[in-house]
């Protein structure tokens, strides 16, 4: 029993006829490794079966005078500590089938992606934990990070200096009050 070849499912934009998505179809027939194309009018996608990568399906669809919807998105990446990591995060991003372009920034543990409409977030996620790292998106603007859990309250570095300078203090106190006398005095008398 032999595999069928990989699909990959592309949306393509700015078709109005049946003449367009033959003409789409025929570029896309057209490029190498593929052994099969249909396009779908009604419902804007083509199809591709083959050994193909994301990024010439969209060149070839450019080419036939249409464009591929595409959305940015950006990743938070944990567990990375040198420019090998980054690279390793890249290539594992790339090989997600929508993806078109994968940049990692090892500076601030970000991943943008490129990719085509459609491409689930959780595929990315899970490509990258598969190359033994972390990733999460990021939380909306406007929204702050859950704070760490605090074992103790605000307060207790305050009361915890008070208590420990009272000894100090009450002899001083005490002293201008005239209630304590210094243990040793300048003085003879």
């Amino acid at each position: 029993m032999t595999a069928s070849p990989p699909r990959l499912s592309v949306c393509i934009q700015g078709m109005t006829c049946a003449s367009c998505s033959a003409r789409v179809e025929k570029v896309l027939k057209q490029l190498p490794g593929v052994t099969d194309a249909t396009v779908n009018l009604a419902t804007e996608t083509a199809t591709v079966s083959g050994e193909t990568d994301v990024a010439s399906v969209q060149r070839a669809i450019e080419k036939a005078g249409f464009s591929v919807p595409t959305e940015s998105l950006t990743l938070g990446i944990t567990g990375m500590t040198c420019a090998s990591c980054s690279s390793r995060v890249e290539k594992a991003l790339a090989k997600v089938p929508g993806v078109l372009e994968a940049s990692v920034n090892l500076a601030t543990e970000q991943a943008t992606i490129k990719l085509t409409q459609g491409t689930s977030a959780a595929a990315l996620i899970a490509a990258v934990e598969r190359a033994g790292y972390g990733a999460q998106l990021p939380l909306p603007s406007g929204e702050a990070p859950a704070a760490p859990a605090r074992a103790l309250p605000d307060w207790w570095p305050v009361a915890l200096a008070i208590a420990l300078s009272l000894p100090l203090v009450a002899p001083m106190i005490g002293s201008l009050v005239g209630t304590l006398k210094p243990a040793f005095s300048m003085a003879r008398c």
